[in-house]
């Protein structure tokens, strides 16, 4: 190397680490300076809380700068380093609901957990509301690892997640992407991306009502530019038809109803932004699947319309040589979709327990 290159080189090197510098010392501001959210501080779950565990609100951000909120539910009297779980879901639900529950009855088990609302959702930042995005929801997952394994009360080396209905997809997803996650939980769950552009049971997967979908969405894009305001896709009935099918009646029963109703929950009001399907579209969420080494559990109901996601997503995973047991597929007799939203007596805390205790080692 010339004595030429060989200054240009260093003045390169010495331009590069900077920059590394600046990136760094940047990321820590952008850390003090987070989205000043408005959390609520009543308990207003729904749900009712245990004199078990205890419970905090807490915030952290995202690798795209948006600030979550989070309920932290610890079990009482606990000072060793924890495994710690993050869970969110169902789509379009808020932390209030099911993951809420979950988290509270996986504190009362041991474990250090963290309810999260995903971007654009709940008591989250992000804008435009009501937004969704395969990227970004999978990143908030990782955040959520982020928060965890930098605690003084988790130990790094057992963290966990579960995702409830669509977050199970973006779970696996996480999974995949994401190593720090030994073991992963998707209950009940959905893969967003295949139900956005096949349509249920793949009934509309076709080029043609792909085209025709992508024609309506970039409409509404473009209305939505104009008049400056995203329009919302509209939620769930105010009264339920006399023919609604049952999963929609299972839906109602959860989200329009004292049983699971929340103000700030898509699903219980005027549902998402209109055009969040864009991306779901295109995006393949169990491409990657395969290639998840650290232990994975489906959990869905026998009588759920949503089974043959939980199916068809087990089939997509791998056993890793010498874990036998690290990929599991439960099926929960006569159990519906919803019902593993909030049926205490249906989910299978207690095997959730042993799955974690059994990975996170």
């Amino acid at each position: 190397m010339t004595k030429n290159i060989l200054t240009v080189f260093l003045l390169f090197l010495a331009t590069d680490i900077s920059g590394i510098n600046t990136a760094i010392h940047e990321q820590k501001i952008n850390q003090n300076h987070m989205d000043t959210l408005n959390l609520t501080k009543e308990w207003d779950k729904t749900f009712p809380k245990s004199d078990k565990v205890e419970h905090n609100k807490v915030t952290f951000i995202n690798r795209y700068g948006i600030t979550l909120a989070a309920d932290m539910y610890k079990p009482k009297g606990t000072t060793a380093h924890l495994p710690a779980i993050a869970i969110c879901g169902p789509f379009g639900a808020v932390k209030e609901q099911a993951a809420g529950l979950y988290a509270q009855e996986m504190a009362k088990r041991g474990f250090l957990t963290i309810a999260f609302d995903p971007s654009f959702t709940g008591e989250s930042g992000g804008s435009p509301r009501y937004m969704t995005s395969p990227d970004i929801n999978t990143e908030d997952f990782c955040a959520a690892i982020d928060y965890l394994v930098t605690n003084h009360d988790v130990d790094p080396e057992k963290v966990g997640i579960i995702g409830i209905c669509g977050w199970g997809g973006l779970a696996i997803n996480a999974a995949a992407a994401d190593p720090r996650i030994k073991a992963t939980i998707a209950s009940t769950m959905y893969d967003m991306s295949r139900v956005t552009s096949n349509g249920y049971f793949d009934s509309d997967d076709s080029i043609e009502k792909r085209n025709k979908f992508r024609t309506e969405l970039s409409a509404q894009r473009t209305e939505d530019y104009r008049s400056g305001t995203p329009k919302l896709a509209g939620g769930l009935p105010e009264v339920l038809p006399k023919n609604a099918p049952d999963f929609l009646r299972e839906y109602y029963n959860y989200y329009k109803t004292e049983r699971g109703y929340h103000s700030r929950s898509l699903n219980s009001n005027g549902g998402r932004n209109a055009t969040s399907p864009i991306p779901w579209l295109n995006f393949p969420l169990m491409s990657r699947a395969n290639e998840i080494e650290n232990a994975v559990m489906i959990v869905h109901g026998e009588k759920a319309h949503s089974l043959y996601f939980g199916n068809d997503a087990y089939k997509k995973l791998t056993i890793t040589p010498g874990k036998a047991n690290n990929k599991i597929l439960m099926i929960i007799p006569g159990a519906n979709h919803t019902d593993l939203y909030d049926q205490k007596d249906i989910i299978p805390f207690n095997a959730f327990q042993q799955f974690f205790t059994e990975h996170l080692k």
